[in-house]
């Protein structure tokens, strides 16, 4: 199905929030270094600036949804492109740690909240056939976010307080992407005809997907609606996802959520200097190194982008995590025989890295927003989301530790066993949601109320 310019237009400033996301996530990686120097700060201390923005991202994520069910997508969006700019600004004029930290978790709520917003709106505004592509786009934005941020903060180290526009660096998207909001961003359509505004929903639709799409898709939400009659007068809170029949999609939702982040993924990116230095490849060209994952986290999103669509979402899901668990099972076996070749974990490293890029980092976002219904959508990815974060803060947290006292071995044993539970789980429990419409799935999944 051909992608009408305006709709893509949409999606790709939807997406500007998702580069803003990656940019967060990673300019501060080439900043520690001077960060201890200017600021006199331990290793402590260091923890608590890296992960004031994981704080924030908790508290985005569980509000956002909520908040989007009030004032709508667009105006959230909004908002979070606000607390970018004062999160960038801020960053970069700290004087402190306190101050610095108090920045980042702003910066965070916005990281937060566009990780739940930015999937949902795309999926609600997106035709069935090109969904799980544009989909796969939010990704494609968060990784090029973060290789932006690794090429930068490289150019900036030598520079005389570089650190300052390392971390202030957000605001140059943050700019045009609150600005494209004001001006040529709509709201989405499910949410507007779930609060009455028919006729505001049909006209964005035939604007962004042409009038015989705009029609059936309209038709489809309308019919799904009026199925719900009581949709529109109940109040959706967290209590809400677990009445009846939903429970069981929320189930899916949230733990292909959690195996996203349980399975590793941050940990051999945060911490791949500690790895490769192990085993004996060193950690002297670390920004370098980063760069190199950034470029491999990229090329591979690109190749969701192009199979999604074509193989469906849950091959992809299923080729990706059983890469991922062959590839753990080379690290694992490498630390037990401590005979560990550097250019084979390299290899393994970033084939892991390869695998998550092209299949759970892309595709959890596009089948969570595809299999919650309507009228809990942007709550329910606020609670799975949120829980991403979580998990995504454990692993961080915890994997120095593990590498150091318990080796190697047992810390990649420990997401090899959730990436096998993650394949075994997909096989078994998620459904194949390609080219169907949200209401379709909805039906398919039973998850009409009695």
């Amino acid at each position: 199905m051909k992608i009408e310019k305006k709709l893509m237009l949409v999606v790709i400033i939807a997406v500007m929030g998702s580069l803003i996301f990656g940019i967060n996530m990673a300019a501060i990686s080439g900043a520690v270094s001077s960060l201890k120097s200017q600021f006199l700060l331990s290793e402590f201390e260091i923890g608590i600036v890296v992960s004031a923005l994981v704080a924030g991202c908790m508290i985005g994520a569980f509000s956002a949804g909520p908040l989007s069910e009030k004032v709508g997508r667009k105006k959230v969006l909004i908002i979070t492109a606000v607390l970018f700019g004062i999160s960038s600004i801020w960053s970069g004029l700290a004087n402190n740690i306190v101050s610095l930290s108090i920045a980042r978790i702003i910066g965070g709520i916005g990281v937060g909240a566009v990780s739940v917003m930015v999937p949902t709106y795309i999926s609600e505004i997106s035709p069935a056939k090109v969904r799980g592509t544009l989909g796969t786009l939010n990704q494609l934005g968060v990784v090029t976010g973060i290789l932006l941020a690794y090429v930068f903060d490289y150019y900036m180290i030598e520079k005389n307080e570089g650190w300052r526009w390392m971390l202030a660096s957000p605001v140059f998207v943050t700019i045009p992407f609150l600005a494209a909001m004001l001006v040529k961003f709509p709201e989405s359509p499910r949410w507007l005809i779930i609060k009455g505004h028919k006729e505001k929903a049909l006209a964005i639709l035939k604007n962004v997907a042409g009038p015989e799409n705009a029609l059936m898709e309209y038709k489809s939400i309308l019919t799904n609606i009026e199925k719900n009659q009581n949709n529109t007068v109940k109040k959706v809170n967290f209590s809400t996802l677990f009445h009846g029949n939903l429970r069981k999609v929320i189930v899916l939702g949230v733990m292909l959520a959690a195996f996203q982040q349980i399975t590793g993924i941050n940990a051999i990116i945060a911490y791949a200097p500690v790895i490769f230095d192990q085993t004996g490849v060193g950690n002297d060209i670390a920004l370098l190194q980063s760069i190199l994952v950034g470029v491999v986290n990229f090329l591979f999103t690109l190749v969701a982008v192009w199979l999604i669509d074509r193989i469906g979402r849950k091959k992809l899901l299923l080729f990706g995590t059983g890469g991922m668990a062959l590839s753990l099972i080379y690290l694992v076996i490498s630390f037990i025989t401590d005979r560990a070749n550097s250019l084979g974990v390299v290899i393994s490293i970033l084939g892991y890295i390869a695998f998550f890029a092209a299949s759970l980092a892309p595709v959890m976002w596009v089948v969570t927003s595809e299999i919650y219904p309507n009228k809990i959508r942007s709550v329910a990815m606020s609670l799975s989301t949120a829980v991403s974060w979580v998990c995504t803060l454990l692993v961080v947290q915890f994997f120095p530790w593990m590498l150091s006292r318990l080796g190697g071995a047992i810390a990649f044993g420990f997401f090899l066993f959730f990436t096998i539970w993650a394949f075994l789980f997909i096989l078994f429990r998620i459904p194949e949601t390609k080219g169907k419409a949200l209401e379709i799935i909805e039906e398919e999944l039973n998850l009409r109320e009695k």
